[in-house]
């Protein structure tokens, strides 16, 4: 039975895959580059599993530990997934055992694919949430294997790796416009942005961005429940 729904998952995950194994060579690299070798990349890769605070990670383990910032921008980085979470109640609802697995493996590109995709016909639809956060999972720590092997291998320039998550959440943004029919949500996420990013600054604007966006899909849910009717 997870046999299928390991194969109905890997075709849809095959975007997260390549993501993945680059994304997490860049941070097995950057690792490597501050004397973190393959087991501690591992580890974190496996245990932490946070892409972007992973990567926040590294200056911070190479400025030295400070447990109160480190928690400050933990939550700074990861506020976005108290939404993702949301949104999954009911999605998760049902899961038993895997329930705290998937909690704790719901990164942005599973959100993304277990948003868009729906359990095929004769999956069951437990084991096809557990096998595609499990290949993404699986994705990021070979990822980070590696690139910790590569770093202590060849001499590798880390000048701009940091950026291949952002070039990520890009691409996992224009995959989301062009097959979502209602664009005017992510509109509004937007315009929420551009206008946090103005008023409080580009290291700042994180949480106010989410909380703006919070309060305008709550004000704006019938309007959104109307345009999301038309369209179907």
């Amino acid at each position: 039975m997870f046999g299928r729904a390991l194969k109905a998952a890997w075709p849809l995950t095959i975007p997260v895959l390549t993501g993945y194994l680059v994304l997490g060579a860049a941070y097995g690299v950057l690792m490597d580059s501050i004397g973190y070798g393959l087991g501690w990349t591992f580890l974190a890769s496996l245990t932490t599993y946070a892409g972007s605070m992973q990567f926040v990670a590294v200056s911070l383990l190479a400025a030295g530990f400070n447990p109160v910032n480190t928690a400050v921008m933990t939550l700074m980085v990861n506020a976005r997934h108290i939404f993702y979470g949301l949104s999954m109640l009911g999605r998760f609802e049902g899961m038993g055992r895997a329930k705290a697995y998937l909690i704790f493996g719901l990164t942005d590109e599973t959100f993304s694919v277990l948003s868009a995709h729906e359990a095929p016909e004769g999956i069951d639809k437990r084991s096809f949430v557990l096998a595609v956060t499990l290949l993404d999972h699986f994705y990021w720590v070979s990822g980070g294997v590696i690139g910790s092997l590569l770093g202590g291998a060849l001499e590798i320039s880390t000048q701009g790796l940091e950026f291949v998550l952002t070039a990520l959440f890009t691409v996992i943004f224009l995959d989301q416009w062009r097959i979502v029919a209602n664009r005017l949500p992510a509109l509004m996420g937007i315009f929420a942005s551009l206008m946090a990013l103005w008023v409080f600054g580009p290291s700042n604007f994180i949480i106010p961005t989410l909380l703006i966006i919070l309060g305008s899909v709550a004000a704006g849910r019938k309007l959104l429940d109307r345009k999301a009717g038309e369209l179907l």
